[in-house]
């Protein structure tokens, strides 16, 4: 966007409507130390870009204030619908403020008014000024009403952050019909649902443009009213439209003022004698960044210091000829970045994944060999050099082969199946299109939602809502209307086959290589738990549920003279639980061989082991799963959809059977609370500075990790210690050029071994699974034989 025709651009900025825009379009990002920055970062990022895009000579932030405005003060009710503003919203709110002083962009606010009339107010004065252009970025659509020519234009979002675009008179006009100074008419006749601005009820979109584009204002209506109502007449307008009208003048004329912008404020403003250009330095910004975390933002916000200074251009452009053949050179060796990076990770596992980058900023050291001394000298003060040494390092060759090795895949099942699955979508569409009667982009939410809350008319009572104000379609709520209506459910499977399309059955056949062969990633450092991770493509979230998921599991077969094998954990982690805790009962029951949900089961509903029934297991299971994830009652209530009383007194019996795992979760909190960590039974740590968050949602989000993360921890411990044992044993039995490991899914070890020795290596792998660990409790594998992975599936 150029300067056009003026000398001067100031953009004002309405810093509330872009951070709220910012949060709920992010996710809940929170720093190392426990703070949500989700909102601070979209709003940083934001405010770089307007500045890259907009090269304005100036910036000012205008901002909300939390004393109720004077619209407020005569209308009680404005913004009254609005929902009340989470305390992770509000808490970078109040920081966001150190963004813009960091930035150098000063701010006005006060008291009594909204951002808006700030922006009004200033608006109102530099349109005054011949050579000044004012662009007013926003998250939202309100500022329009102030454009004027090219003078006076709103650059805002229109999908997301990314997406934006520019209003000048021309295009308000365009989109809306009439003039930007009579949106306050419009939104004085319809409302605006998002203010709670009443307007009159009965007038919707169509009736307000054609009255304003045939009379302008409202004021211009109501005359047009008292002299000549036949002119209304005329134009088409209904009789009864008109008794509205004549009804509700008041109501039209009293929204017309809480919808209109202030333009005069008092406050001081005065534009600085220097630009914003001229005066910016991105130190105070590069060190606020560093404290947020936010390390690809330092690099951006450094190259707009430098694109805003000539001289640092020139200078940099010197520095990048003369150090050309040296920066080729920091590019460090593979192998030891790898090594390294799992280092780092042990030492601070939130950082999924490290970089070269991470690396030198943790470490100070742009040498590699520097670095590593750091590194190691760290894991040794933190206990961590055994789970480096012993655990992670030896994984990589094991991990490397898998990937090379690949799992092949049938092209022409995938083919079958794609076309099977797409005649289904075509099948779903036209089911929920006769439904709802008559046809719509159904990947469209904005369209599913006027069919699902407007014209079938479904309650939206307790659903969420989107950044937009709109009601959301996701699964998770749709889920909800399951019983509201017949359409749901068939847009729900539409979805999730869909979804089985794109991700997989269309996507898959273009990662193969030459021979059919597809080669997954396993990644060792990219979760937080200790748990691996694969990507390119992930395998581990194909459905292990229903015919989708065995049909693309089909679909993976083995080579020629080979047969697949799978062992998994059966349970692995509450036997983990179990021996952490050191629960006598659990130990017990596991020790006997029992059914240990129907053994919890029998206690929690205190009935005998053999009188429990299949939905007693089946909520015993789900209590025993969410004890270790720290599930409260709440939780425990919407899983088990039960009422909370109801909830309240499973949890409450199941802690009376199992008093030490009670003890034991509680001591977690309380020791991770002390040290700021917890730790697996090897050593493993998970750093948790949330527990210190002011917060309270954040911080019983980091207590459910607390009581988690020990327990997960351990379990990927043992199986990624089972996999170096089996791996030396394959190689010890002779075995390692007939016996290959391919994936590993959650607790599921699947390798690919020659026919003829299947049996032998099935015994081998087995035992050292189950005997990788000598504890108290069993560990017990199932196993598996089969041709393709959905054979795996017993």
């Amino acid at each position: 966007m150029t300067k056009t025709q003026y000398q001067t651009k100031v953009v004002l900025i309405d810093a509330h409507a872009i951070l709220h825009r910012a949060y709920h379009a992010l996710p809940d990002f929170t720093s190392s130390k426990g703070e949500p920055t989700g909102g601070l970062y979209g709003l940083a990022s934001m405010l770089i870009k307007i500045i890259t895009d907009l090269k304005p000579d100036h910036l000012v932030a205008c901002y909300d204030r939390a004393e109720p405005t004077f619209r407020k003060q005569i209308y009680d009710d404005y913004k009254a619908k609005r929902p009340k503003a989470e305390p992770e919203l509000v808490a970078q709110i109040i920081r966001s403020r150190e963004i813009f002083t960091a930035l150098g962009i000063p701010i006005y606010d006060k008291p009594g008014f909204e951002a808006d009339d700030i922006i009004g107010t200033i608006t109102a004065r530099l349109a005054k000024e011949k050579d000044v252009q004012v662009v007013i970025a926003s998250g939202d659509m309100d500022t329009l009403q102030l454009t004027e020519g090219d003078k006076v234009v709103v650059f805002t979002l229109k999908k997301g952050l990314n997406d934006t675009i520019v209003y000048n008179e021309a295009a308000v006009r365009a989109r809306f019909g009439f003039a930007p100074k009579l949106l306050v008419d419009y939104k004085g006749l319809r409302g605006d649902p998002s203010d709670n601005i009443i307007g009159i009820e009965g007038i919707g979109e169509k009736t307000a443009t054609i009255l304003i584009q045939t009379f302008g204002s409202i004021e211009e209506i109501y005359q047009a009213i008292k002299t000549d109502k036949q002119k209304l007449l005329a134009q088409g307008i209904k009789p009864r439209i008109v008794e509205l009208l004549k009804a509700n003048e008041e109501e039209a004329l009293f929204s017309k003022t809480l919808a209109s912008i202030r333009q005069d404020v008092d406050i001081d403003f005065v534009l600085p004698a220097r630009t914003w250009t001229e005066t910016f330095d991105s130190t105070p910004a590069e060190k606020l960044f560093a404290e947020l975390e936010f390390r690809t933002l330092i690099t951006r916000v450094k190259k707009l210091a430098s694109s805003n200074n000539p001289d640092s251009l020139v200078e940099a452009e010197r520095e990048k000829t003369n150090d050309e053949s040296e920066e080729k050179e920091e590019v460090w060796p593979e192998a030891l970045t790898r090594e390294l990076a799992i280092g780092l990770w042990l030492l601070n596992s939130d950082l999924v994944n490290p970089t070269q980058a991470d690396l030198v900023n943790y470490t100070n050291q742009a040498d590699p060999v520097k670095a590593k001394e750091k590194i190691l000298a760290d894991l040794k003060q933190n206990n961590l050099l055994k789970v480096y040494e012993e655990i992670e390092l030896p994984l990589i060759p094991i991990l490397d082969q898998a990937r090379n090795r690949g799992i092949r895949v049938d092209r022409k099942l995938l083919a079958d199946l794609s076309r099977d699955y797409h005649r289904q979508l075509v099948e779903l569409e036209t089911r929920i299109y006769g439904l709802v009667g008559r046809a719509f982009n159904l990947n469209s939410p904005k369209q599913l939602g006027e069919i699902l809350f407007q014209e079938l008319g479904l309650s939206a009572k307790g659903l969420k809502k989107t950044a937009g104000g709109g009601q959301s379609t996701r699964e998770s709520e749709l889920v909800k209307l399951k019983n509201a209506h017949p359409v749901v459910s068939e847009i729900l499977d539409y979805r999730e086959i869909q979804k089985i399309v794109s991700t997989y059955l269309d996507a898959l056949p273009k990662l193969l290589d030459q021979t059919d062969t597809l080669h997954t990633t396993l990644n060792q450092i990219g979760t937080t738990t200790g748990r691996m991770s694969s990507s390119n493509p992930n395998l581990q979230n194909i459905p292990n549920r229903g015919q989708a998921g065995l049909s693309i599991r089909s679909a993976f077969v083995a080579r020629p003279g080979f047969e697949l094998l799978a062992l998994d954990y059966s349970q692995i982690e509450l036997r983990v639980l179990a021996v952490l805790s050191g629960d006598p009962d659990l130990i017990e029951i596991f020790r006997a061989g029992k059914d240990i949900h129907a053994s919890v089961a029998a206690r929690v509903f205190g009935v005998k082991e053999e009188e429990v029934t299949k939905e007693m297991r089946q909520r015993a299971k789900v209590i025993n799963f969410g004890i270790i994830y720290g599930m409260g009652v709440n939780a425990l209530q919407a899983n088990l959809r039960v009422d909370r009383e109801e909830a309240k007194k499973f949890q409450e019996n199941y802690f009376a059977s199992f008093s030490t795992i009670k003890n034991y979760l509680d001591g977690l909190i309380v020791e991770a609370g002390r040290l700021g960590y917890t730790e697996t039974k090897f050593g493993r740590r998970r750093y948790l500075p949330a527990l210190k968050s002011p917060l309270p949602q954040i911080k019983a989000g980091a207590e459910r990790m607390a009581m988690n993360a020990p327990i997960q921890g351990t379990a990927a411990d043992i199986i990624k210690l089972a996999m170096i044992k089996a791996d030396q044993d394959l190689r010890s039995a002779g075995l390692s050029d007939q016996g290959f490991l391919l994936l590993q899914i959650h607790d599921e070890l699947i390798y690919e071994v020659k026919t003829e020795v299947v049996t032998e290596a099935e015994n081998l792998i087995k035992q050292d699974m189950e005997t990788v660990v000598d504890w108290p409790v069993p560990l017990e594998v199932s196993s598996a034989v089969g041709a393709n992975w959905g054979q795996l599936d017993k």
